[in-house]
């Protein structure tokens, strides 16, 4: 159902169950948890710089399988705050940058997927939203916070109340995702801007995830984040790649990277 697969210092990660829309039960989250370590892993070694997440078929992911799922039966609280908060915990502290490629329905943890990667490009005719008022639920995964954050009160709960979807052109443009492109060129776009990233100066890339991760979490103030940047450019300025980014400035040529401290 998770596939993971690692060339040229990318990290691909797949959700493969096209038959049932990509959605995931406990244990397609144990297998996709598992990937996620997989790659961690690697990227330790130096052999992972960047991560793409994508899904098979019709769409990104429809959310949470409920197909064997009974409601006297049914607890959400371990599913959502046993399985599926850790992963996105996870998936957001990734040591590299991360990137999604998402089409058709997105939903539920699907959303919340995207949520915890660092940039998200989606088809134009991606769908999201909050369908849970038929089923007498409320939205999860982050989807709340999220939602209010980039969207605001109003049409946070304009959408849960009436379970209406947008397009993924439409949530590009109101602020929820990074940019909007034709489903047929998205997967093949979002793979080359990943590769390029996975030549970069992933180190800084770090800083920078773990930079903003700090002005959201502790909703620090201009001079407050300025400082924290201070501290992080002081210890970049020892790494090999700060070196190197130097060098093929003043030399007029491409940087090559290594990508860690060290230039391990």
């Amino acid at each position: 159902m998770i596939s993971l697969s690692i060339s040229n210092n990318v990290a691909e990660v797949v959700l493969s169950a096209p038959y049932k829309l990509n959605s995931l039960d406990e244990q397609a989250l144990a297998e996709l948890s598992q990937a996620y370590d997989d790659a961690a892993a690697a990227a330790s070694r130096g052999e992972v710089r960047a991560l793409l997440l994508r899904g098979e078929g019709r769409a990104f992911c429809a959310g949470r399988d409920i197909q064997n799922v009974t409601p006297e039966n049914d607890d959400a609280a371990a599913y959502l705050g046993g399985l599926v908060e850790p992963l996105l915990k996870k998936m957001s502290a990734f040591p590299a940058p991360t990137f999604a490629a998402a089409h058709g329905a997105c939903l539920g943890v699907g959303l919340g997927l995207l949520l915890a990667t660092d940039v998200v490009y989606v088809a134009e005719n991606a769908k999201f939203g909050s369908p849970f008022a038929k089923l007498g639920a409320t939205l999860d995964s982050g989807g709340h916070w999220y939602f209010t954050e980039r969207l605001g009160i109003h049409r946070t709960l304009d959408l849960i109340y009436t379970a209406e979807l947008i397009s993924g052109t439409e949530a590009v443009a109101q602020g929820l995702f990074s940019r909007a492109m034709p489903a047929d060129s998205l997967l093949e776009s979002t793979r080359a801007i990943v590769a390029k990233v996975a030549t970069g100066a992933t180190e800084a890339f770090s800083a920078s995830k773990e930079l903003v991760a700090h002005i959201r979490d502790q909703r620090l103030g201009l001079w407050e984040a300025m400082t924290e940047e201070n501290a992080e450019q002081a210890r970049l300025c020892t790494t090999d790649d700060y070196a190197e980014g130097f060098r093929a400035f003043q030399e007029k040529r491409e940087p090559q990277f290594t990508g860690f401290i060290g230039g391990a």
